[in-house]
C-alpha cells in the first residue's frame, strides 16, 4: 500500500472515530435513578481478588485439567 492510500485509510478511520465520540452521549453517572441504591465500595483486596486473582485461577484450573487429561490419552496402548 502507498503513502497515499495509508494516509487516506488513517484520515478515515480518525474521523471516524472522533465522530462517534462526539456523536454520543454521556452516561450521565452523576444523576441517580429512582431506585437506584448502591452498595459499598470494594476494598483494594476485593478488587485485586475478583479482577485478577479469579481469572488466573480459572486459566490455571483449565489448563491444570487440559494437561490431566492430555495426559492420560498419551500413556494408554495403541491397538
Amino acid at each position: 500500500m502507498d503513502k497515499k492510500n495509508a494516509l487516506r485509510a488513517g484520515a478515515v478511520a480518525t474521523g471516524t472515530t472522533l465522530m462517534m465520540l462526539l456523536m454520543s452521549s454521556p452516561a450521565l453517572a452523576i444523576t441517580r435513578d429512582d431506585g437506584d441504591d448502591p452498595g459499598s465500595g470494594l476494598s483494594v483486596m476485593e478488587t485485586l481478588g475478583i479482577f485478577v486473582g479469579i481469572p488466573i485461577a480459572l486459566f490455571l484450573v483449565i489448563a491444570g485439567l487440559v494437561m490431566v487429561l492430555d495426559r492420560s490419552k498419551k500413556q494408554s496402548p495403541q491397538a
